[in-house]
């Protein structure tokens, strides 16, 4: 199988130029027009069904999209950097991202892979030595870079894409590629498992580049990333005159602070890991103002979605104390989240046997060493076990310097085939082992 799905040199071209296009046109989540206009317009010349827009998300589900002006401007952003405009227009107010599927018209599984594609809201460095910037890839997008690897990711989608379909006359059943929007702040994914995408797969995978300086490093199983919820407060007060009369305000920055040293001050969790961060804390006009409305921006995170649960359930408690204090009206919005979910343990063996005697492969493990962040994947993985089938999520180890959400961060684009070869192994052998399994045979 390793000879047929071996990138040739052409596509491990193709794999750099298209990861390097979308490094330099950095999008961050549900801004991702120009990125989804480029990736439908290689499906369709390869003969792949798209499906995008409000289709692909369905009515609700969408969690922290961003708001008119900013999406406007990134439409017309896109288009300014040549993207189609028929197509930015077909994804309105932020419905980006893609599902492509190849129909074999054989009897056979539903194989789905997941590759997120947008950036994170980070300054790229321009240093010399930097090699986006010394070779020109840089992003070009102010405050957006590619800082965790997806436009690397999206490059793999595209090359599993391309390759499948020189490999379509051996596949059964159907393969289904998901491009997914806003990943970062663990957004994306809901609306498109509410849509119902993920209903009849019978083996899904996730896949993410991972900056340990481990180059060929493969984890089948990655079951480490934490349960967390995303959330922003707005608290409202009433302005006031600081010196002449300051009894007629509601001080809602002051309602904001004790929030933030309250939600810090939460008890940690006796039964796993359990984290909270405020991460901004905007509040007031001027100096002789009482400050009248304040903002801030958390996340809790557990071990387990339990642990989370409780986190986020004391969190609320805390803002509506703190706001109840200062007598200031406050509204908390969950703007993103993920639960935690473990990967099939039947389906780990044949993940490892896709990476195995791979170019570049030097050691595989079904489990990470240590905490690996969230993940909203983990929303697609339950809804496939749910329906009876199996999911995994992958890791693919890179030798890179600087980590992940850092203005220095770049690729190991050597690892781009790996993740290209061994997922088309997964879609070609699927039928196989699912076949092997004695429930299912």
């Amino acid at each position: 199988m390793s000879a047929t799905t071996t990138p040739d040199a052409d596509l491990r071209q193709s794999l750099v130029a298209w990861r390097r296009d979308f490094h330099r046109f950095a999008e961050p989540g549900w801004t991702e027009f120009r990125t989804s206009a480029a990736i439908i317009s290689v499906l369709r010349g390869l003969g792949w069904r798209t499906v995008y827009g409000p289709e692909l998300h369905g009515a609700s589900g969408r969690l922290g999209v961003p708001g008119p002006e900013v999406l406007a401007a990134a439409r017309e952003r896109a288009i300014a950097q040549g993207a189609d405009a028929e197509l930015v227009a077909a994804m309105g107010e932020g419905f980006t991202g893609v599902l492509g599927v190849l129909e074999t018209g054989r009897p056979g599984p539903t194989v789905c892979f997941r590759f997120d594609i947008d950036s994170n809201d980070l300054i790229e460095s321009a240093a010399p030595d930097h090699r986006p910037a010394a070779q020109g890839f840089a992003s070009v997008n102010a405050g957006a870079m590619h800082g965790c690897g997806h436009d690397g990711h999206a490059a793999m989608g595209l090359g599993l894409a391309r390759l499948l379909t020189g490999l379509r006359d051996e596949l059964n059943g159907s393969v289904k590629i998901i491009f997914q929007p806003a990943e970062e702040g663990l957004r994306g994914a809901h609306s498109l498992v509410a849509a119902g995408w993920l209903d009849d797969v019978d083996v899904f995978a996730a896949t993410h580049l991972v900056a340990d300086g481990r180059p060929g490093h493969v984890v089948t199983g990655a079951d480490t990333y934490l349960a967390s919820t995303k959330f922003d407060v707005e608290f409202a007060g009433v302005g006031a005159h600081a010196g002449g009369d300051p009894e007629k305000g509601r001080n809602a920055l002051l309602a904001a602070a004790q929030a933030v040293l309250g939600l810090h001050a939460i008890p940690r969790h006796s039964a796993g890991a359990s984290r909270i961060n405020v991460g901004t804390l905007t509040a007031g006009e001027g100096r002789n103002v009482v400050p009248r409305a304040a903002h801030l921006r958390a996340e809790t995170r557990g071990q387990d979605s339990a642990i989370n649960d409780f986190m986020f359930a004391r969190a609320q408690e805390v803002v509506a104390g703190a706001a109840a204090m200062y007598g200031v009206e406050h509204s908390l919005t969950v703007v993103g989240r993920a639960d935690r979910e473990d990967p099939s343990p039947e389906l780990l063996p044949f993940a490892a046997a896709c990476f195995q005697d791979l170019p570049g492969v030097t050691v595989i493990s079904e489990r990470p060493d240590g905490p690996s962040g969230s993940e909203d994947a983990t929303a697609m993985m339950r809804r496939v076990k749910e329906r009876g089938g199996l999911a995994t999520y992958v890791h693919i180890g890179m030798a890179t310097e600087w980590g992940h959400h850092t203005e220095r961060f770049d690729v190991d684009e050597d690892a781009l085939a790996i993740g290209v070869e061994a997922a088309a192994r997964m879609a070609l052998g699927a039928p196989e082992f699912l076949a092997s399994l004695p429930e299912r045979s």
